[in-house]
């Protein structure tokens, strides 16, 4: 069992195990935010099974370099949808090829269907006559840095959406 860790601004933290969870809610360094399941029983009290909690105290972040590249993230930063027709897309493609000078960078990759693949090849768009359905860029925010969150627990809706502050 995952849960959610939330900095003391509501902003995502970390997904923790379910045991480090409740450790840092008996120590007193969070408190429980959304209950899932079965409590837990102790000898002395009963504690809902944490899935989401907040930190008491506010962790500062160290800097952050930019979000490495990586086909997975590329995917799911275009919902797993072909740029160029909008099908399920299953590879990435590079907009402009590598053998033409193209690099490996977010605003040059885009999620891509295999059908439309095949089509491009190894041609431009302009020698195509396509344009991408939008414009890719680099995503921004926490959550990009916390790879758990790729698959998100129903009940994490609420505190990822920034509704919850």
């Amino acid at each position: 069992m995952r849960t959610l860790v939330l900095n003391a601004g509501y902003e995502p933290l970390a997904v923790v195990s379910f045991r480090r969870a409740l450790l840092l809610v008996l120590t007193g360094k969070a408190s429980v935010l959304a209950e899932v399941g079965e409590p837990v029983m102790t000898p002395r009290m009963a504690i809902g099974r944490p899935s989401v909690i907040l930190l008491n105290r506010y962790i500062k972040v160290p800097y952050r370099e930019a979000a490495t590249v990586t086909r997975r993230g590329v995917l799911r930063r275009d919902g797993h949808r072909c740029g160029y027709c909008g099908k399920a897309a299953t590879t990435v493609d590079h907009i402009m090829p590598r053998s033409r000078g193209g690099s490996n960078t977010w605003e040059n990759l885009i999620a891509c269907c295999l059908a439309c693949n095949r089509a491009k090849g190894n041609r431009t768009l302009a020698q195509l006559g396509w344009k991408p359905r939008f414009t890719p860029s680099r995503p921004r925010g926490p959550h990009w840095f916390i790879t758990e969150l790729e698959r998100p627990a129903p009940e994490w809706s609420d505190f990822l959406t920034g509704t919850a502050a």
